[in-house]
């Protein structure tokens, strides 16, 4: 027997029915011709794993403070690195004085 493999956009499909209550597991199983305890494994993994949806957009977030904290970083040692030549250009002779 050859073994059926879902995408993960029918397996959320069908969770989501679950969830809605409009019909049974045995109701959906045989619309979609899986087996019961299929779609409960699907609910289970969707209720456990949908936290995470939302989780990403706070890491993101964090990602995106950090890499501005980096940017302000380097902003401020380039301004140093700026200030301290612009201060000892002066000491030294220009290319026209050397001739």
């Amino acid at each position: 027997m050859v073994r059926k493999k879902f995408s993960g956009d029918f397996k959320a499909k069908v969770a989501i029915e679950v969830m809605k209550n409009n019909a049974t597991i045995a109701e959906l199983a045989q619309k979609h011709g899986v087996h019961p305890t299929q779609i409960k494994t699907w609910e289970k993994t969707l209720l456990d794993k949908a936290g995470d949806i939302f989780a990403k957009n706070d890491i993101s977030a964090n990602a995106r403070e950090d890499y501005i904290k980096a940017l302000e970083r380097k902003t401020g040692q380039l301004t140093i690195e700026n200030d301290f030549l612009k201060k000892n250009l002066m000491k030294y002779p220009k290319k026209e004085d050397l001739k």
